[in-house]
């Protein structure tokens, strides 16, 4: 494992992402905990911290600018509380293959208003029942959700679903949380990974090559670590094309 110091900081790559954003490339040094960021004096809009050793999701100075954080591929349990006072500005949280086990893990995200575009996929948590529901209830500032748009009759059944002194209590319920954090308790000491084909390879690289923002990018890898091919996941049908969410001036206030 690789300390995160100034020093590393200062030698890695640094560059202007397909969507014209100053991103910062911590990709795969074995990183475990997010530490010194200080050094990076606040000139980013986004941190690429995938395939590295975290396992909680803290850590950070004052960070302004920074707007996506790409965590894929970690083994992050943990979300630190009041995330908010450090990234007033994060758009963007990529979670996707971690080992978040509980709904109530996700809590803290709540409190980060400017968050709008959030993956949790590949975490055991996406098994829990209500899982979507839940988020939707509880973070309701985010508008696209593991790659797939919020829809409006989403919104409207999770707020059916956690309504009044019943609701509060289902929510309750189903986001309990360990009360001790143990970095290395419950954590699965090995990840299958899962690839491509040989024949695959051409129409992946087609597919990125062809991504036109940072967001379609970051859909593919999705797809692509939940084991689908792009051209080739499920399409949705007639009724939930009909039930896409048409764009609010106001997000609804979450509990």
């Amino acid at each position: 494992m690789v300390k995160l110091t100034a020093e590393l900081i200062e030698q890695a790559a640094q560059y202007t992402n397909a969507v014209r954003d100053r991103e910062l490339d911590l990709r795969g040094y074995k990183i475990p905990v997010i530490e010194n960021l200080g050094a990076t004096l606040d000139q980013f809009d986004a941190i690429d911290f995938s395939d590295n050793e975290i396992r909680k999701l803290d850590g950070f100075p004052l960070l302004r600018r920074l707007k996506t954080l790409l965590m894929n591929n970690n083994r992050i349990c943990r979300i630190g509380e009041n995330l908010e006072q450090a990234l007033p500005s994060l758009t963007e949280l990529i979670l996707t293959n971690n080992n978040i086990a509980e709904l109530g893990e996700l809590d803290p995200l709540s409190s980060i208003k400017s968050l709008t575009y959030l993956s949790v996929l590949r975490n055991p948590v996406t098994n829990k029942k209500h899982y979507r529901l839940y988020l939707i209830h509880k973070v309701p500032q985010v508008r696209v959700l593991d790659f797939q748009k919020v829809k409006l009759k989403e919104r409207q059944e999770a707020e059916k679903m956690f309504k009044g002194k019943r609701g509060a209590q289902l929510a309750k319920d189903i986001a309990r949380r360990a009360k001790t954090f143990n970095p290395g308790a419950g954590l699965p000491t090995d990840k299958k990974k899962t690839g491509p084909s040989p024949g695959d390879v051409e129409a992946i690289k087609a597919a990125i090559a062809n991504a036109s923002t940072l967001a379609e990018v970051e859909r593919l890898k999705g797809l692509l670590q939940a084991g689908q091919i792009p051209g080739r996941e499920r399409k949705p049908g007639p009724s939930e094309d009909g039930e896409e969410e048409m764009e609010e001036d106001t997000v609804p206030n979450g509990s």
